[in-house]
């Protein structure tokens, strides 16, 4: 019997049990398509980490208070001030450093001609914050140093922030009220996008004095974003912070330091890092359902093997030889596989065209083939126990069979 044969006679197998084979096949294509499902989610998550991380600058690093690291000896903390920024930008202590911009953050309600808005960061800085957080204006301008001398109410606001006050209209120029203080706004920033609980386009910044002495007084700032001169120059620039930020709390042991230092290249990395092994994890847990569709595979098989135990029988009575017989129920299950696989991997390109929990999936080229192939293997695994038992069969015992 040549190939063709076969194949037409493992159709008609599957065609005469309509129902069970599209029941089995849908298994397979639950299994195929949810592996390259969750691996393209898993995927997308990792972009979208890698496109935000990314676009707060390579050559950025963020000082934040509190002990280096878990093996620190700090007794104490001090906080970080404005003393502390302006030690920073002395070009001469610190000349891989390009540009300083402490920050204070707070949440607080904006209005607009009765229009309400919790924004959930109000930050207070100086113009260097925009160029090293890879913040761009879309409408308007930044607001300038002198701005930020003559604690002048100017913000700068977020996509989100301008949407959901102004809709489709301008903001530059108008007047929103944020914590009972008025500010006028000058510019709108670019859309940049992300996942998480807080929406990076949901933001207020205005001049850091403003700020303080609006809502959080002039004491200690959350933090101090630096931008290096160069991504090159990071790693020096850590040093010049360490050595200048020890010398401004006092601290002579280098594992005594009180605040911490990180850059969007160790960060990108650790969260590269996470999500790869976030998305191994989806796989594995798809992959288990592909598992299942084998051994229903396995068990219609067998079902098939018995209920057609007679034909058997009497193809092997006229002369059919085993290899025959192996090969018609091998093809079966693999036609089983392969079109459930094919409808899979159909499903899941047309369902990575929608956001998934709130993540776009990106397709890994290689999952589709994978789990396609896996899905093949695994009609050719599973149905090889009850093709060899159909094989297998005596004659005689076969045409017995009720």
């Amino acid at each position: 019997m040549n190939p063709f044969q076969t194949l037409r006679f493992a159709f008609g197998g599957l065609a005469a049990n309509k129902v069970r084979s599209g029941l089995t096949m849908l298994g397979i294509l639950i299994g195929v398509a949810a592996v390259i499902l969750l691996l393209a989610v898993g995927n997308g998550s990792s972009q979208a980490v890698k496109n935000s991380i990314e676009a707060l600058g390579t050559n950025a690093l963020t000082v934040s208070s509190g002990a280096g690291s878990s093996t620190s000896t700090a007794t104490s903390t001090k906080p970080l001030t404005v003393a502390d920024a302006r030690a920073l930008a002395d070009t001469t202590q610190a000349p891989d450093i390009k540009g300083i911009a402490p920050e204070v953050t707070t949440s607080q309600t904006a209005l607009y001609q009765g229009t309400s808005h919790t924004v959930s960061s109000v930050i207070g800085t100086y113009p260097a914050y925009f160029e090293a957080s890879n913040s761009k204006v879309t409408k308007g301008d930044y607001f300038s140093n002198d701005d930020v001398l003559n604690s002048r109410k100017v913000a700068v606001i977020g996509s989100t922030t301008a949407t959901d006050l102004f809709g489709t209209d301008s903001p530059i120029g108008k007047v929103i009220t944020i914590g009972g203080t008025p500010f006028t706004v000058v510019g709108e920033l670019a859309t940049k996008g992300g996942t998480g609980f807080q929406d990076p386009d949901d933001v207020v910044i205005a001049p850091l004095p403003t700020v303080q002495n609006a809502f959080t007084g002039f004491g200690s700032l959350n933090q101090i974003l630096i931008e290096a001169t160069s991504a090159d120059a990071t790693t020096n620039a850590q040093s010049e912070i360490t050595q200048i930020l020890m010398g401004q709390h006092g601290i002579t042991s280098a594992s005594a330091v009180d605040f911490r230092i990180s850059s969007q290249t160790s960060l990108l990395s650790t969260r590269s890092s996470t999500t790869q092994t976030f998305t191994v994890l989806l796989g594995a847990v798809a992959a288990i359902s592909l598992l299942v569709g084998g051994i229903g595979i396995t068990n219609i098989m067998l079902v098939t093997v018995t209920e057609r135990t007679r034909e058997i029988g009497i193809r092997k009575a006229i002369g059919a030889p085993k290899g025959v017989i192996l090969g018609q129920f091998l093809a079966e299950s693999t036609l089983l596989s392969l079109v459930g696989g094919g409808l899979g991997v159909a499903a899941a390109l047309i369902g990575a065209h929608f956001t998934i929990v709130g993540i776009k999936p990106v397709v890994i080229p290689a999952s589709v083939y994978g789990a396609f192939g896996i899905a093949v293997a695994i009609g050719l695994f599973f149905g090889s126990y009850p093709a060899s038992r159909a094989a297998s069969l005596r004659p005689i015992e076969a045409l017995r069979h009720e």
